[in-house]
């Protein structure tokens, strides 16, 4: 892949696909640590196929993710075999939509799934209710990949899996738009938890994360790779303003700035559309820094990253 992507992507989009993973190469390579961040549904168009294969290799040491990319890699291991496939999903009426179930993009993800999600996760939350415990979100999944059910099944395409053996970290903002996140709050009126202490909030998870750059960057350089945009993306990009700005007399010290930093995305920059900001903009607000290394690849990641990943890792 390394040779056919040398030989082929001089230019335009394809240049800066190969000028980004060399740079993500060189940046681990000098002693650099990757986060990643991940909206869209990714996981449902199968990104732990590679994602998986870059968190066991060594290249991404941590991740922000949608709450839906969380649960539906977990919801893949279970029913991705029955999977419906949709085709021509661009030109589906209002009446075929009728017809179908959870659609995303070109396959539905069957009810019966996230029911069986359900029911597997309750009693972890009740366990942890009845014991005063509380955990972050993917702490849960993690626990549910313990589970017998999950005893036979193949985990090698798995990036929640993955990320759990390699114990990296994981922040999952805005969790409560997640469909079992819907069934959280459902279970509270039904009365079968009390309340949601068992759950760690986002404001939790973003004091976990001030204090993994924190002490990760004494150490190592820091870099961000972003697939699409929304809250999974802002959400930890923003934690070095945080600290500079709000915590550098508590530290008695201001952390460097992303050092190298990447977004595949197909959207584009206009009015209010935030999401798509380019990367300088990201300069004024205290995030990357003049000498940071920046790109930005216009496409569908669910061809670009693939190709990155299998180029990084060969």
């Amino acid at each position: 892949m390394k040779k056919f992507i040398t030989r082929n992507y001089k230019h335009y989009n394809a240049r800066t696909l190969k000028n980004s993973a060399d740079s993500w190469i060189n940046h681990v390579n000098n002693n650099g640590k990757v986060l990643l961040a991940m909206g869209g549904a990714m996981s449902t168009a199968e990104i732990g196929i590679s994602l998986a294969k870059a968190i066991r290799e060594d290249k991404v040491h941590a991740i922000s993710t949608t709450g839906a990319n969380l649960e539906e890699d977990i919801f893949n291991l279970l029913a991705g075999d029955t999977y419906q496939q949709i085709d021509k999903w661009d030109e589906l009426t209002v009446e075929d939509e009728t017809h179908l179930e959870n659609r995303v993009l070109d396959v539905c993800i069957p009810e019966s799934v996230m029911r069986e999600t359900e029911e597997m996760i309750l009693p972890l939350w009740q366990k942890a209710s009845d014991n005063l415990n509380s955990y972050f979100p993917h702490e849960y999944f993690f626990q549910l990949l313990d589970t017998p059910r999950f005893k036979d099944i193949d985990l090698k395409d798995s990036w929640v899996a993955a990320a759990k053996e390699k114990k990296i970290p994981v922040y999952v903002a805005g969790w409560e738009d997640s469909t079992i996140g819907n069934m959280l709050v459902s279970n509270l009126y039904k009365k079968t938890i009390p309340n949601f202490n068992m759950i760690k909030s986002g404001l939790e998870y973003m004091q976990d994360l001030v204090d993994w750059y924190y002490y990760t960057s004494l150490d190592y350089y820091m870099g961000f790779f972003q697939i699409g945009g929304g809250i999974s993306g802002d959400f930890p990009v923003c934690v070095v303003p945080l600290i500079n700005c709000e915590l550098a007399e508590h530290f008695n010290k201001v952390v460097p700035f992303w050092k190298y930093y990447c977004q595949i995305s197909d959207g584009h920059t206009s009015f209010g559309s935030y999401s798509q900001a380019d990367c300088n903009e990201k300069i004024s607000w205290g995030k990357l820094g003049k000498d940071s290394k920046m790109y930005s690849i216009n496409s569908d990641a669910t061809i670009v990253f693939p190709l990155i990943v299998e180029y990084i890792t060969e």
